[in-house]
């Protein structure tokens, strides 16, 4: 398979697989990632689905994206516009039907689960570089262009995305602070143990 192949194949997979952890971290009602508390909170606020309000917040965030810092923008970032919201939607409609009433362990093993599958998407979908999404480029430019570093600039538009998600309604809780925790360490496993070996043939 050639490069180009090999990188797409990842590409779409981890935006795949970012959607159906996001859509699991919903069901489980534990809190979500930063950015998808922020999506959830404003979502709240529209009549629309999920998965087109998705769209639409992540368009304009693009719009902002191409002004400010387009050498980012790749095929990456329009997959993950037009893919991950509906992935999301259709995830947590489906966990629905399948459990109608979980009990509060099968959501822990759940939210295990969406952890481990969203470290892994993360990993795919990074070392495919195929340019990032329209939340990721914010907190690269500004620690680029200020030289912060990236930890502290990326903790902080976080913790923006939560407190604004909190206050409208969104879910933060667990799964929230589980990510924002655990997510590195498990994404850079996953780096060397598996998207690395997939894209270079090496460990």
């Amino acid at each position: 398979m050639d490069e180009f192949k090999k990188r797409l194949i990842m590409c779409v997979t981890g935006v795949f697989l970012s959607g159906v952890a996001a859509g699991i971290f919903g069901f489980t009602a534990f809190g979500m990632d930063p950015f998808q508390v922020f999506a959830h909170g404003l979502w709240g606020l529209t009549p629309i689905s999920f998965g087109t309000f998705y769209v639409i917040l992540n368009g304009i965030l693009l719009v902002f994206m191409f002004f400010f810092n387009r050498r980012m923008i790749g095929l990456g970032t329009i997959i993950n516009l037009f893919l991950l919201g509906y992935v999301v939607e259709y995830t947590d409609v489906l966990l629905d039907r399948i459990f109608p009433s979980p009990s509060v362990f099968l959501r822990v093993l759940l939210m295990i689960l969406a952890l481990v599958l969203a470290s892994l998407a993360a990993s795919l979908y990074f070392v495919a570089d195929m340019g990032v999404s329209a939340y990721d480029w914010i907190a690269l430019t500004i620690s680029g262009k200020k030289g912060w570093a990236f930890r502290l600039v990326r903790i902080t538009t976080d913790f923006i995305c939560v407190l604004i998600g909190g206050l409208l309604g969104a879910t933060v809780g667990a799964g929230t602070v589980l990510t924002a925790f655990c997510m590195g360490p498990v994404i850079q496993f996953f780096n060397e143990k598996v998207s690395t070996p997939l894209r270079y043939g090496k460990a």
